[in-house]
């Protein structure tokens, strides 16, 4: 699908998912996603990615909240001007869905920003119209 992208003061997060056949089952009632995640920092303090919040939702409405600790097992800190970039995984039930979310980043000062994850829909193809 194509990226997507929104910017919380001066982080720009975007997001882009595959689907994965090789990975599915629909036969199974299982259908597996990649996206991939390009965390930019423009604004003018490092800031380290402390947690994530997910908000996935199946074709059928049924939402499932995930919160945890940092990103693909890490916390990484993003001085300005760079970016952090990472691949994960999500399998659904149905053939389509979305995600959208927050993380929420530190700065040194302490301050925090809740950056958005915009958006983005996970497909199979011909799944939607």
């Amino acid at each position: 699908m194509a990226p997507v992208e929104a910017i919380t003061e001066g982080i720009r997060v975007e997001v882009a998912s595959t689907y994965r056949p090789e990975r599915s089952s629909p036969i199974g009632g299982r259908w597996f996603f990649t996206y991939t995640v390009r965390i930019a920092n423009e604004g003018d303090a490092a800031a380290t990615l402390r947690t994530r919040q997910w908000h996935i939702v199946n074709a059928n409405g049924h939402r499932h909240e995930v919160e945890g600790r940092g990103v693909v097992g890490r916390e990484p800190r993003i001085e300005p001007g760079e970016h952090y970039t990472y691949t994960s995984a999500c399998p659904l039930d149905t053939p389509f869905g979305s995600m959208s979310g927050t993380y929420r980043l530190e700065k040194d000062d302490g301050s925090t920003i809740d950056a958005e994850i915009p958006r983005f829909v996970l497909a199979a193809p011909h799944s939607i119209h």
